[in-house]
């Protein structure tokens, strides 16, 4: 695992993500949050990460109110925004890929991601992130298939980049990571 194995939701409110803007990375944090606490997990939960990648990560965010709560009621939409808000901070500890612009629908893909250091912005990679509020492993197994195979929707165009899949479960701690190793290999 790569850098410090903490997770600050907080960061996603930063200027140094080219494709999140500060307003959108505090409402995802904010997302976040509220799955994880609606889950039980309070500041400092492990986050256990496994497949392409294994780690652990303490987590920290800010105290979710009632009024944050209330604006995040719908669950599905929550656990969207929450799970890629997670995503987010995740590629960029583990791959030092960031994300640099929103996908366009029917891509297959959520985000692209690339050198933030780089001013022209190019593409380097694919991200498609998918989350569970809660279930079982073989859920999260079956919807990283899932998102693996839709991710080939958009190899045609961008095949030469690698493709990841985000899968975060927040009632089990632990958010699946795959990487689809057809196109590019990565050597470690």
């Amino acid at each position: 695992m790569k850098g410090e194995a903490r997770l600050n939701l907080n960061d996603l409110g930063s200027a140094s993500i080219p494709g999140v803007s500060a307003r959108l990375g505090a409402a995802l944090a904010e997302a976040a949050g509220v799955c994880l606490e609606s889950q039980g997990h309070a500041q400092g939960v492990e986050l256990r990460i496994s497949g392409y990648v294994s780690g652990v990560y303490s987590v920290d965010w800010h105290p979710i109110s009632d009024r944050s709560r209330r604006a995040w009621n719908d669950s599905d939409e929550a656990t969207e925004y929450g799970a890629a808000g997670v995503a987010v901070l995740l590629i960029e500890r583990e791959t030092g890929y960031s994300v640099i612009q929103r996908s366009d629908k029917g891509t297959g893909v959520d985000y692209w991601l690339g050198d933030a250091s780089d001013l022209k912005y190019r593409f380097a990679a694919r991200l498609e992130v998918s989350g569970i509020r809660s279930g079982d492993s073989g859920r999260a197994r079956a919807r990283i298939r899932q998102k693996l195979n839709q991710t080939r929707a958009s190899d045609s165009a961008y095949g030469n980049l690698p493709a990841y899949v985000v899968v975060v479960e927040f009632g089990f701690r632990s958010p699946r990571y795959a990487r689809d190793e057809r196109a590019v290999r990565i050597s470690r």
